[in-house]
């Protein structure tokens, strides 16, 4: 009986641990590790996390936050105009860099919850960590979209991806400000 009970435990610890991971890029995001520990092991996300590690981001990544990180995948840097990525990640334009991914943090954390009550409030507007401004609106019952400050659109395709130090909405562009 009491080893019953005991399995019977461990499953239902488990199962709830593995509740709370989202797959990302094919690969499981645990709650319990930071923005950096489960970004390097998205497929999905290997351009950013190149260039987070170009701009000398990753340490500030890896602290106690909380951030709230609009992390574009791979395809959206694929969709910047030719040259763009590879001309960013060049030694010399390290601060322009900087400039465009923190352009994607926003001191918080704010979850899928958080952000469509902003939004129901009225209050659209998010202060990024680089001193830029996103504008959210909604786009049907479970879709937020965001616009740059040069009208560019990006929308979240996955939701409520939890750190330890925050949490991750993956989106579909490259967010861009005003340089």
């Amino acid at each position: 009986m009491k080893l019953a009970t005991l399995a019977l435990a461990f499953v239902c610890v488990n199962f709830s641990l593995n509740a709370q991971t989202v797959d990302v890029g094919g690969e499981p995001m645990y709650p319990n590790k930071n923005v950096v520990e489960n970004a390097v092991k998205s497929k999905a996300h290997t351009t950013l996390v190149a260039a987070v590690g170009a701009a000398g981001l990753v340490e500030t990544l890896k602290g106690a936050g909380p951030f709230t990180v609009f992390a574009p995948v791979n395809d959206a840097f694929e969709n910047l105009p030719a040259g763009t990525v590879e001309t960013l990640l060049k030694p010399e334009n390290k601060k322009s860099l900087t400039g465009v991914l923190t352009y994607h943090v926003v001191s918080g954390k704010y979850d899928f919850k958080a952000l469509s009550k902003m939004i129901k409030k009225g209050n659209t507007t998010l202060s990024t960590v680089s001193g830029g401004k996103l504008q959210l609106k909604m786009n049907g019952m479970h879709n937020i979209q965001i616009m740059d400050e040069n009208g560019g659109m990006a929308n979240v395709n996955t939701y409520d991806v939890y750190q330890s130090n925050g949490v991750i909405h993956s989106i579909d562009a490259v967010l861009l400000p005003k340089m």
